[in-house]
């Protein structure tokens, strides 16, 4: 089968077309026909090889996110059967059989679930890592409830977009900070409630006009960085706050002086320790019912790219250019 291969870590020029032999089906597994794949930030941290302790080994075959149709079922398998259309976040990293940068891609069945009938396999691809981390933070982390207010780091990003939906099908008060004015009405059509331009009013000020200087019960940071810091000062006593990017160095004191809960957020665990992989794919069966109903859609980058073309997908991901969710069709 065709698949787009590294042999070394490097820039987006590092991927190569080679034919490698198609993956047999193994019992609990699916092997899916990938239709399409989405970029992820992990994805290029894995591929320049700024993430050794969970890359594949060489020669790799990258990308988590993957929409396609059920070729074989393995053994043990009852919940799927061949040609249903499905999407998941299940490969491109070590614990994995390979990724979806081919044409084909074995997935252990507990990751995958029946795609939203309401997308293509390209909208379907651009949701399963970014709603899994979501749908961890808020509610399995979080446990983010009914009129909770809620500030969401990063509305518009790839995380960012899809907790801003999440939180507003769960009935919660959404505040959301964006890098300009111009990115207000977007936000909103989301669901925020108050959006916060982070470059025009510091954390105490918005903390003072949105909830009288006592903080927001809930801070989610897709961010990191200073931004966590940030969060810690606008979290409420006794609030919560949950990030994806806790790599950096802190002063927790802000956590004690205030008694919060912090919790981090790291999805690609059951992949990468082959944990509690069946929650994955009940999340993602929940998500495609959100989907049809009408209460949760990706942001896409209106830029798309073929599997010929992954090198200019992760260039321009890496520009910081693209706005919505990179896809690759095949």
């Amino acid at each position: 089968m065709k698949a787009q291969v590294i042999r070394t870590f490097g820039d987006p020029d590092v991927f190569k077309i080679e034919d490698i032999p198609k993956p047999e089906i193994e019992p609990g597994h699916l092997l899916i026909k990938v239709h399409a794949s989405s970029v992820n930030q992990v994805d290029c941290k894995i591929r320049r090889g700024e993430a050794p302790s969970i890359a594949p080994e060489f020669p790799a075959v990258l990308h988590s996110d993957v929409a396609g149709t059920v070729e074989e079922v393995g053994e043990g398998v009852k919940d799927f059967q061949v040609g249903d259309e499905v999407y998941g976040c299940a490969g491109g990293m070590r614990g994995c059989e390979g990724g979806a940068l081919a044409e084909y891609l074995l997935a252990d069945a507990h990751l995958i679930a029946k795609k939203p009938k309401s997308l293509s396999f390209g909208e379907a691809a651009a949701l399963p890592l970014v709603t899994l981390t979501s749908w961890i933070a808020l509610f399995s982390k979080g446990s983010l409830t009914t009129n909770m207010n809620i500030l969401i780091h990063g509305g518009l990003g790839g995380v960012g977009h899809i907790a801003v939906q999440l939180a507003k099908w769960k009935g919660a008060k959404i505040y959301t900070t964006v890098g300009s004015d111009a990115s207000f009405d977007q936000v909103r059509e989301l669901g925020a409630d108050f959006v916060i331009n982070y470059k025009s009013q510091n954390v105490g000020e918005y903390v003072a006009r949105f909830t009288e200087t006592k903080g927001f019960d809930f801070v989610f940071d897709t961010v990191g960085g200073k931004n966590l810091d940030n969060s810690f000062e606008a979290a409420a006593l006794n609030g919560r706050v949950a990030t994806t990017q806790a790599r950096s160095m802190h002063d927790l004191t802000p956590l004690h002086q205030k008694g919060l809960s912090f919790h981090v957020v790291f999805m690609l665990i059951p992949l990468i320790y082959g944990v509690e992989r069946k929650g994955h794919g009940e999340i993602l069966t929940k998500a495609a019912d959100l989907v049809d109903q009408g209460k949760l859609k990706p942001l896409l980058c209106e830029e798309q790219f073929s599997l010929d073309q992954v090198s200019a997908a992760h260039a321009l991901m890496e520009s910081g250019k693209a706005r919505g969710k990179i896809i690759l069709n095949y």
